[in-house]
């Protein structure tokens, strides 16, 4: 596949993200149409572009990948995907009409009226760090892919390539924000579901099967597993431990997290976000079940004819852009650059608004749409995209895991807090925290987490941590919270 087609294509597919953004932004393109798409948004539109935004470049390529890792892991993932299934249903039921009842344009400031300005500005804190992390991870995957198929070809610098991405999302995301990212992150999904089916097209017919063959192929493989029963203790893929973890990660990293409440805050009513999210969920969990069998059939592919790569990150791509062709190249590459900016055009815009609203005090303001600050609000869309810059060439020079190992590794001890600190304020109204103790509460919590994580096997009688240590992190930060903690005066 010549890089020259793929660079030729990728320009191609930012031109036609270019005119919607123009669409989008032409007859407004103040704060409330960037930071809530004047609160007007379709549910259907939403909720397929959320599609989008929740699986990202890291389900498109790691998710495969791991199907026929080392460890054994199989269909183990879809444990998980069960388990983000419950949290959906939990943030739809239980979070979103909070929200609403509300009017939240950030949805931290509910962490201020609940437990007071420390513990508020420590929720934002976590989700900026949370976030920029988590997104510079997704974008890193893609920029890996770009820079070892197209920008080594012409020597160009990897920290180079990085910018570029970044140049080109904010290029079309800094007037319209989140009304041209319901547009965009819609027409992102639907490349991304559309590269997936026919994903398993061409490789069916490289393998000379239909899509009959292919089932059972996949079913009577070695890949495909997908409940782990045995060893509790010791078993990082145990069923439990899965779910738990995909259920508690999905509330923190979606319910509790700007990015993907703010298109649901940009809907009319509770009813439409409610829909949106019911909707959202069952497409979720049809669509994994398709990429693990993209991850069973290429593994399968690669036995036949001998392929091997360095890292399970690799394989889809080498197989997609070196021996299906043209149009599958160009098929796995709309995805994989579909699903990677659909996530993170998304997370940029939800933390500038979450910087402005929540550390800038925007939320406060008579008029959020003076022309200073919406200059302000576009001089912090630009910061953060450095940032994000920064952080995935530091990633780059650090990383040898799978990006999607790293990523959950990473929300297990960052979005722990903020579970714990929504908790208390969900079910302990009746006691008032020690406001300035929160953030060194909210620290010292994944740092124990990190050092029982370390060491569970030893003092656990072979207990090994996985995704679940997010529920541990939240309890942590639960009985601090609760320990330094006084009950309300009844006038309160």
């Amino acid at each position: 596949m010549s890089p020259a087609i793929l660079l030729t294509f990728i320009i191609g597919y930012f031109l036609v993200l270019l005119v919607i953004s123009w669409l989008t932004s032409r007859k407004s393109s103040d704060n409330d149409t960037f930071f809530v798409a004047n609160r007007n948004s379709k549910w259907y539109l939403v909720a397929f572009g959320m599609i989008g935004t929740a699986l990202s470049g890291v389900t498109f390529i790691s998710v495969p990948g791991k199907v026929g890792a080392p460890s054994g892991d199989q269909f183990a993932y879809f444990q998980f995907v069960l388990g983000n299934a419950a949290g959906f249903i939990i943030i739809a039921t239980v979070l979103l009409p909070l929200y609403y009842r509300m009017k939240l344009t950030s949805i931290y400031s509910y962490i201020e009226h609940a437990l007071g300005q420390w513990s508020y500005k420590t929720a934002a804190g976590i989700f900026l760090i949370s976030r920029t992390i988590g997104s510079s991870f997704r974008l890193y995957l893609v920029v890996i892919v770009l820079q070892r198929f197209i920008f080594d070809n012409y020597h160009i610098p990897f920290a180079v390539t990085v910018l570029i991405c970044l140049l080109l999302i904010w290029s079309y995301t800094f007037k319209g924000g989140l009304k041209t990212i319901i547009i965009t992150d819609s027409l992102q999904t639907f490349f991304l579901v559309s590269s997936v089916f026919l994903s398993i097209y061409f490789i069916c017919r490289s393998l000379n099967m239909n899509v009959f063959e292919a089932a059972d192929a996949i079913k009577n493989s070695s890949y495909s597993k997908i409940f782990f029963l045995n060893d509790f203790m010791g078993n990082h893929l145990h069923l439990s431990k899965q779910f738990l973890g995909g259920l508690f990660i999905t509330i923190g990293m979606t319910g509790l997290d700007q990015d993907l409440m703010q298109k649901n805050l940009s809907m009319g009513t509770i009813k439409e976000a409610q829909k949106n999210m019911f909707s959202f969920t069952g497409v979720f969990v049809i669509i994994n079940i398709f990429f693990l069998s993209v991850g069973a059939l290429l593994y399968i592919y690669a036995a036949k004819y001998g392929i091997t790569v360095a890292k399970t990150d690799y394989l889809y791509p080498t197989i997609a852009l070196k021996y299906l062709g043209v149009i599958p190249a160009v098929v796995f590459m709309l995805g994989l650059t579909a699903a990677t900016f659909a996530t993170t055009d998304s997370a940029l815009t939800a933390l500038t608004t979450s910087f402005c609203v929540d550390f800038l005090g925007f939320g406060k303001k008579k008029d959020l749409n003076t022309r200073a600050m919406v200059k302000t609000r576009h001089l912090v869309h630009i910061a953060l995209s450095g940032l994000m810059l920064l952080t995935i060439i530091i990633f780059n020079a650090i990383n040898n895991d799978a990006v999607v190992s790293a990523i959950f590794k990473v929300a297990s001890y960052t979005y722990g807090p903020l579970l714990g600190l929504y908790s208390f304020g969900l079910f302990m109204g009746n006691r008032q925290v020690k406001d300035k103790l929160v953030p060194f509460i909210c620290i010292i919590s994944p740092i124990a987490c990190y050092f029982l994580s370390l060491h569970s096997a030893e003092w656990l009688g072979g207990y090994v941590f996985d995704n679940e240590l997010i529920i541990v992190n939240g309890s942590i930060t639960f009985a601090g919270l609760l320990a330094t903690s006084t009950r309300k005066a009844v006038n309160q």
